[in-house]
């Protein structure tokens, strides 16, 4: 994955929500990453939530971003 394609999963601060759609396996990434993507509320590929763009959250999507596809939303 290029630079460029972990800056498009980073998440802009003037938005409402975010909506974080896990698309990579967990499988062979470290502890810490797994339980991130949990506490996100990800479990299975293709898992979708929508969270308040805090930067908390913020936070967790750029650690686990290689992992993510984020879109930005204004509604929940």
């Amino acid at each position: 994955m290029t630079n460029k394609d972990k800056r498009n999963a980073r998440v802009p601060e003037g938005a409402a929500f975010v909506r974080v759609r896990l698309v990579r396996s967990l499988i062979g990434y470290p502890r810490i990453q797994r339980e991130t993507a949990k506490g996100l509320g990800l479990r299975k590929i293709d898992s979708e939530v929508v969270r308040p763009n805090t930067p908390e959250v913020r936070g967790m999507i750029n650690k686990i971003c290689h992992l993510l596809k984020v879109d930005v939303s204004e509604e929940q």
